[in-house]
């Protein structure tokens, strides 16, 4: 059988995706789990993390495994990804190497691993987690790296939680749901917004993106992908670039910062564009045009630049919600993984 990882949602089907957040709402509300008992999970950060580090080593605590964390260039050696590379810089090993010992140490894998922001072309190969899962001989979770699988299912999780009903589908299919660029002082990954696009259709809402100009448009592999799940799901796929139209009537806001893909390595040429649209921060103004909607953000996220404080500690806000569903739907992950034969 095919080694099954955790890399993307849409390699999932929806039934596998409801039962991954059923079970979610199950540790939620206090189901217990021995799941790993014995086993453990190699947790590579080649990026900095709080939420996901601590998630991740408290779910695997709590279904009685052991996590190990490791930082490639910190405390564990720097490691090279390149085919055929000849290893004369920094890099002291090969990935084929780490994953396939790592194998044979833990049951489990995830890597975190952000773009490196000066060639989208380059970037959305996901070469590293890619090189890990093609290596391993254990199941690979993506801890984050061009998209966040984890959150999404969070995200979908806190949603379902708050609008309710008997699955996910009866509760979100034909909302209204806007995903927001925001403003930030730098630019960010895309993961987030990629992953939001992908669920939010894949789940059947009527989805409006939300961004200053055509350059903030998602890569069209994901864009393609919304349209993909719109035309298997139902739902809607829109784009604005008016936040006043797209926010009226919305049942969910959910912000996130983003980099305009055709500046990736020229952020100078990009800063006049994006410091034009600080008005996209979501404020009072922007909800009360909503039809009571929840607000949302995967965190960490900067007050007053991104959101308001008065959206943030709004009723509407159930970021501090989704943080917490992390934890919930990685047990999930990390149990379903291991029970697989």
């Amino acid at each position: 059988m095919t080694l099954r990882h955790f890399l993307d949602t849409q390699d999932w089907s929806r039934p596998d995706l409801d039962a991954l957040l059923a079970q979610a709402a199950a540790f939620r509300a206090g189901e217990r789990s021995a799941a790993l008992d014995g086993r453990s999970i190699a947790l590579l950060f080649f990026n900095p993390s709080m939420r996901t580090r601590t998630s991740f080593e408290l779910g695997a605590f709590q279904l009685g495994g052991h996590a190990i964390v490791l930082q490639p260039g910190r405390d564990a050696w720097p490691i090279e990804f390149e085919a055929g590379a000849v290893m004369e810089g920094e890099a002291e090993e090969y990935v084929a190497e780490v994953a396939r010992v790592l194998s044979r140490y833990v049951d489990l894998i995830g890597v975190r691993a952000f773009p490196k922001f000066q060639d989208w072309s380059a970037d959305r190969e996901d070469r590293v987690i890619r090189a890990f899962a093609r290596h391993a001989t254990v199941p690979v979770i993506s801890m984050e790296t061009i998209t966040h699988p984890m959150q999404e299912l969070a995200h979908i999780q806190a949603l379902w939680q708050h609008f309710g009903g008997a699955t996910p589908g009866e509760a979100l299919h034909g909302r209204k749901y806007v995903l927001t660029w925001t403003w930030h002082p730098k630019p960010l990954n895309t993961a987030v917004a990629n992953s939001a696009l992908q669920i939010a259709t894949r789940y059947g809402m009527d989805v409006t993106l939300l961004c200053p100009t055509p350059e903030y448009l998602l890569d069209p592999r994901y864009m393609d992908r919304a349209r993909e799940n719109v035309a298997a799901r139902g739902g809607s796929l829109q784009v604005s670039h008016d936040p006043q139209e797209a926010y009226r009537g919305a049942h969910v806001v959910y912000a996130k910062s983003w980099g305009a893909l055709p500046y990736f390595g020229r952020w100078a040429e990009e800063k006049p564009i994006r410091d034009a649209h600080r008005h996209f921060i979501v404020d009072e103004a922007k909800m009360a045009l909503t039809d009571r909607a929840l607000f949302s953000h995967c965190l960490p996220l900067r007050r007053n630049v991104k959101a308001t404080d008065a959206v943030m500690d709004s009723p509407s806000c159930i970021a501090i919600d989704e943080a917490e569903n992390r934890l919930h739907v990685q047990k999930a992950v990390m149990a379903r993984l291991v029970a697989a034969p």
